[in-house]
């Protein structure tokens, strides 16, 4: 089922996502309703608070994404990213690493508003999948950032968090318009 994305404006975004104890057929019927809407609005990366629930749960799936390579080690060793994809990130802990990089993100939680952001080039994972599985990796590229994002949103921290002072003050008026027309919805 395609779930109703929330928009800057809405508390749950601000809201750090409480730890999944078990992996139950409700989380399971999120994710699969998390990568349902992920798809349906053309997105690389969804975290519960973005379809209204304050849990730690992000789906992840670049596979599209030409343009912007990411990469993936499994236990030091280089993998197919493509055969790790998508991917569920439960309870995720992520230990960034490498240097900081900037480049462009986006949010299905701001439309059509983008900013470069800078992040470590990489990050370590660790997570349990959707089958309650702990599983760990490297992730470079996109793949990092994503995996950054999404973790962020996890702690109620969004990527205008992490524009630069100039950037925000370019996007202020689209930002201004986004939270109130998010405000109002919620008035009704």
């Amino acid at each position: 089922m395609i779930l109703e994305i929330t928009k800057f404006g809405h508390p749950v975004l601000r809201q750090k996502g409480a730890r999944v104890e078990q992996v139950t057929a409700e989380i399971r019927d999120l994710v699969r309703d998390m990568f349902e809407t992920m798809y349906a609005a053309s997105g690389v990366g969804l975290a519960a608070q973005q379809v209204g629930r304050a849990v730690q749960v992000t789906v992840i799936d670049v596979r599209g994404v030409k343009d912007r390579p990411s990469t993936m080690e499994i236990d030091g060793s280089p993998v197919d990213v493509k055969d790790h994809m998508p991917v569920v990130l439960i309870n995720p802990e992520i230990k960034p690493c490498g240097n900081p990089a900037s480049g462009p993100e986006g949010c299905l939680s701001f439309p059509e508003i983008y900013s470069d952001i800078t992040r470590p080039e990489f990050v370590d994972v660790t997570a349990i999948n959707e089958k309650g599985k702990s599983f760990s990796f490297r992730a470079g590229g996109l793949l990092a950032r994503a995996v950054q994002h999404e973790v962020d949103h996890l702690n109620g921290i969004l990527f205008i968090d992490r524009m630069t002072t100039d950037a925000k003050r370019e996007l202020k008026s689209e930002l201004d318009d986004l939270q109130a027309a998010t405000k109002a919805k919620l008035k009704k």
